[in-house]
């Protein structure tokens, strides 16, 4: 599960999916241990317009246009 983890990793968790609940601390503190952040979803994405204030890279990301 965090072997595909990155900067900006966007993870999914099911709150109705079987193992959900007993997987999720002991990912987290791995991920806490690898020195990642948990923050919300809202301070991932950048606030504007595709194309004007971003644009889409490749892998999906948002990137600021200067």
């Amino acid at each position: 599960m965090t072997s595909k983890v990155g900067p900006g990793s966007i993870i999914l968790f099911h709150n109705a999916a079987l193992h959900t609940p007993e997987a999720l601390p002991s990912i987290l503190e791995y991920l806490l241990q690898e020195g990642y952040e948990i923050v919300p979803v809202s301070q991932l994405i950048l606030d504007g317009e595709c194309g004007k204030d971003y644009i889409l890279d490749h892998t999906g990301r948002q990137c600021p246009t200067e």
